[in-house]
């Protein structure tokens, strides 16, 4: 996470050092940045899919062991565990199935929740960017964040930062990257820029989030520092 921070902090910087005085909303064509923003965007996600690709394959073949719980075990924590292990329900193909029904259904659903904020910004005086940002990854990740809250109540803090750090690895590492792939071979210019404070808000957020979890520990007065930090960043784009 930290890795794909630092890939969104450098166009950044490029643009902010070799930009001229832009016309239009950056990158504008005529600030001379564009190209050099291109170019760096281009490669910096194809790097950024191949390591993604590592990270998968060191995670779920060569280093497993390394993602598995740690720590002192007892008797209790072994029956816990037997009584929860289930068995499959469903075969692949179903499964398989299953997933795609799900996903078609889940990005007709996106398409018009994503349709409705520019309605729903303008009836309420809302910021587009503060529903985008703030409000929509709440209802977005609703199931996500009560099985990370579920794991946390029952101890397992291994399992509740895989979860919450994952999605945000999978997303930062994964599909912006890809999109600005897909956005190159449809001759769309999408870039790895973002404004200097959209940049900096993910920095800090970056930085406290890895101070915080790198002992695998937790306690109330960390989640009170990153719930107060995420409603000061709500605070900076509603005033945005």
């Amino acid at each position: 996470m930290t890795l794909a921070c630092i890939t969104l902090i450098i166009p950044a910087a490029y643009h902010a050092t070799f930009a001229r005085s832009p016309v239009g909303d950056p990158p504008a064509p005529d600030d001379g940045s564009k190209a050099g923003l291109l170019f760096i965007s281009h490669g910096t996600s194809i790097i950024l899919l191949a390591l993604y690709g590592a990270y998968l394959f060191f995670q779920l073949r060569t280093h497993p062991d390394l993602f598995k719980l740690r720590g002192p075990r007892n008797d209790d924590d072994e029956e816990e565990e037997e009584e929860e292990e289930e068995g499959a329900k469903m075969n692949l193909p179903a499964a398989a199935l299953a997933l795609l029904g799900v996903t078609v259904v889940t990005s007709f659903c996106a398409d018009y929740l994503v349709a409705s904020i520019e309605e729903t910004a303008d009836r309420y005086n809302i910021p587009e960017t503060f529903i985008g940002l703030i409000l929509l990854p709440i209802v977005a990740n609703a199931a996500e964040h009560f099985t990370a809250v579920f794991m946390a109540m029952k101890n397992k803090m291994e399992v509740t930062i895989g979860i919450a750090v994952g999605s945000s690895i999978q997303i930062s590492a994964f599909v912006v990257p890809l999109l600005v792939i897909i956005g190159w071979i449809t001759k769309k210019d999408l870039t790895l820029f973002f404004s200097n404070f959209e940049t900096v808000a993910l920095f800090v957020s970056v930085l406290l989030v890895n101070m915080l979890i790198q002992d695998g520990k937790s306690n109330y007065m960390e989640g009170l520092m990153l719930i107060g930090l995420y409603f000061v960043i709500a605070l900076a784009f509603w005033a945005a």
